[in-house]
This record gives C-alpha cells, sequence and structure tokens, in this order.
C-alpha cells in the first residue's frame, strides 16, 4: 500500500490520517467551540507518544491533546525556582477541559461504533482522461455513498457528491491529477464511516 501510494498519490492519506481527518470532522459538527487542528506530524518534535507504537505495527493511531502545552508543568520535577512552580500537580489540572477531551473521545468513538462499515475495496480511473471515474464494493448497511475530492495542499475532504443506488461514479471535467478521492458509507441516520483512498487502479 505504501508504494502504490508513493506511485499513485496519497502520501498523507493512510488510514491514521484518514482517522485523524474523521475525528477533526466530527468535532468540528458537534463541538466547534474546541476548534480542532491538524498536525501533520508523527509526534510532537523529538518525543514519542503512545500512538506511535500502534502506527508502526500498522493500525490507525493518533494523539488528541492539548496544543497549548505548559512546560512549566510537563515532564518536571516538582520543585520552586525563581518563583515559578515546576510539577505536573493536582492543582493544575483544568478539569472542566479534561471533560471537554473526553467528550471529543466519545462523540468520534460513538460516531465511528453508529457508522456502517467503510468500503473495503475502492478503485479509481482516469489516466489521461478529462474526467475521474471511481468503483466500490458495495456495504450492507449503507443508504448512500458519498465520493469525496481534495485538492492535493489540502489536509481535508472539502468537496463531496453524494451517490445513491450505485457503487460507482463520474466525476464530469475532474481531472484525476489535480484532486485527491475517497468513499464513504453512509446510513440511514446519517452516520458516515471513515473515508477510503482509492486502493486499486481502473485502467
Amino acid at each position: 500500500a505504501r508504494k502504490a501510494r508513493r506511485f499513485y498519490g496519497g502520501e498523507v492519506d493512510g488510514v491514521s490520517r484518514q482517522l485523524a481527518r474523521y475525528v477533526h470532522k466530527t468535532v468540528k459538527t458537534y463541538m466547534p467551540e474546541m476548534n480542532p487542528m491538524m498536525v501533520y506530524r508523527l509526534d510532537r518534535f523529538g518525543r514519542g507518544g503512545h500512538h506511535r507504537p500502534f502506527n508502526d505495527a500498522g493500525y490507525a493511531g493518533i494523539r488528541i491533546m492539548e496544543a497549548h502545552e505548559d512546560y512549566t508543568k510537563q515532564h518536571q520535577d516538582i520543585r520552586t525556582e525563581n518563583g515559578i512552580d515546576y510539577g505536573d500537580v493536582l492543582s493544575g489540572v483544568d478539569f472542566d477541559y479534561n471533560a471537554k477531551l473526553t467528550a471529543v473521545n466519545a462523540i468520534s468513538l460513538a460516531s465511528l461504533a453508529w457508522a456502517p462499515a467503510a468500503p473495503e475495496q475502492v478503485s479509481i480511473g482516469g489516466i489521461v482522461e478529462a474526467d475521474t471515474r471511481l468503483q466500490w464494493t458495495p456495504v450492507a448497511d449503507a443508504a448512500y455513498y458519498k465520493v469525496y475530492w481534495r485538492d492535493t495542499t489540502s489536509p481535508t475532504w472539502d468537496h463531496h457528491r453524494m451517490i445513491y443506488g450505485a457503487t460507482d461514479a463520474t466525476l464530469k471535467g475532474i481531472v484525476i491529477d489535480n484532486y485527491f478521492f475517497g468513499v464513504a458509507a453512509v446510513d440511514a441516520d446519517g452516520f458516515e464511516s471513515m473515508v477510503v483512498f482509492p486502493n486499486k487502479i481502473m485502467r
């Protein structure tokens, strides 16, 4: 899969990045006050995180965290120095914010649990053509599908078309070279699977 992504595009479209986009979209929808931001790093600069071993083993893994870290509290021995209290202590915990972070995890997990399965295979065609063609395996609980595309410089799925009663679509006038594409399944209640980046080529 990694070799195919390098040749056909999608260098930032592994399953972990799709999960990050899913959580980002879910939080923007249900908890916009959290102002979610995706960071395209494997982890914090020079440091490691609990999700990294999952990535290394081939599983989707992302880190959800506060973007504005207080370095007087993290990775510090408890002490007072030059009038500054160092150390990660209970009095420094913002429990209201932690409750919101718990809610971010809860709504993301609930959305994934309620959603139908994602299409297992998504094929794409359009090499040296004016249109882009997509075809995917059917999903049992899907009421319809969403075909997504985005600029190659965009981190999020910005455009979509809803497809009813079919497992294929032709995007007229949308050139394959200029965008990245994906397909998600949606059930009758509107719950949506993660987007699947094309994993097969149609000639």
